[in-house]
């Protein structure tokens, strides 16, 4: 009997140590990330203040950028706002079709057709962005060039009070209208998987009942399906936004990279990304150029983080609701 108990004792002994192992690994990888992401920061930080301290606030909202040696200008004001812009008129774009997806394989599509069809959504997010800048630069901007600006670009510039947005004197076809398409299919499965994810947590119960009621597949969808998730889906169109915030190949092919503020959709301009992926390679160490664009990322830094933490945000709202 007392070998049994003394056995015993031992394997609890052995489980207990080997649980504490396992609940400080844990701990230390979650500590690793944190670790990793301060460092991140500080090193940003640390290079950008030269920059800071010779433009103070007035680097946020300058609109110059001269790396000429000896007169060196910098301003961060048309990078923020190509990045927000492409951004935001990517997330106009993918959205309707990230919810047309969703919805078609939540309700419309045939359980023979889900499971290909969502494959094939969630494949497109693992195609390598320079696959589709390079795709985006040889289809993408000719299309754009040749059957929307060249042939319709007047009429477009006629629309009352939105007809300004589509006048340009820039026909080479890279664009802030080309960048934003590219990251619209870029960015699509994510949030598409997003919505069809939350799509399928609704209770079945509230949409029977909807339809016992006699509504229709879109009243149901409309009233039943979209009020219940509109918060997770919400989160998950933030969580795009924060990827197309921080896109660089894919961009730097196709915006044009022109340090101008863009007038239309169809003027090239640059981001914040692209200014740094390509100026950085040619930048002098401890230059007053590489702390600028040490600055960018910081700043870029920031704005994908309150994007990101929001979105957070959100889906927690819904997880604890």
């Amino acid at each position: 009997m007392s070998d049994v108990i003394t056995k015993r004792t031992t394997r609890r002994s052995s489980g207990a140590f080997g649980d504490s192992v396992f609940e400080w690994l844990c701990r230390g990888a979650g500590l690793l990330v944190l670790g990793l992401l301060g460092a991140i920061i500080v090193t940003l930080f640390i290079g950008a203040l030269p920059a800071f301290r010779h433009f103070g606030f007035d680097f946020l909202f300058s609109t110059k950028w001269n790396p000429v040696e000896g007169r060196e200008e910098f301003g961060a004001a048309i990078a923020i706002i190509g990045t927000l812009l492409s951004s935001i008129f990517a997330i106009i774009l993918a959205v309707p079709l990230a919810f047309g997806i969703a919805f078609f394989l939540t309700e419309l599509a045939p359980q023979w057709l889900r499971r290909p069809v969502g494959t094939a959504v969630e494949l497109l997010a693992a195609v390598p962005s320079i696959i589709f800048g390079m795709w985006g630069l040889f289809i993408v901007v000719p299309f754009i060039q040749n059957h929307i600006q060249l042939a319709w670009g007047e009429e477009l510039s006629a629309i009352p009070l939105i007809g300004w947005a589509f006048t340009s004197t820039n026909y080479a076809g890279t664009s802030i209208f080309a960048a934003s398409l590219v990251i619209a299919i870029m960015i699509l499965p994510f949030i598409a998987a997003t919505m069809r994810d939350v799509f399928e947590q609704v209770p079945a119960v509230f949409k029977e009942s909807a339809y016992g009621m006699g509504a229709t597949r879109w009243e149901v969808v409309s009233q039943v399906v979209i009020p219940y998730t509109r918060i997770s889906v919400a989160g998950g169109v933030m969580l795009g936004l924060g990827r197309a915030l921080g896109e660089t190949m894919a961009v730097t092919f196709v915006i044009g990279n022109a340090n101008r503020l863009p007038g239309s959709l169809f003027d090239a301009t640059t981001t914040i990304a692209s200014v740094v992926a390509m100026e950085f390679p040619e930048s002098l160490s401890g230059s007053l150029q590489q702390s600028a664009l040490l600055a960018l990322g910081f700043i870029l830094f920031i704005i994908s983080f309150i994007v990101l933490a929001a979105s957070r945000y959100l889906l927690r709202s819904r997880l604890k609701g």
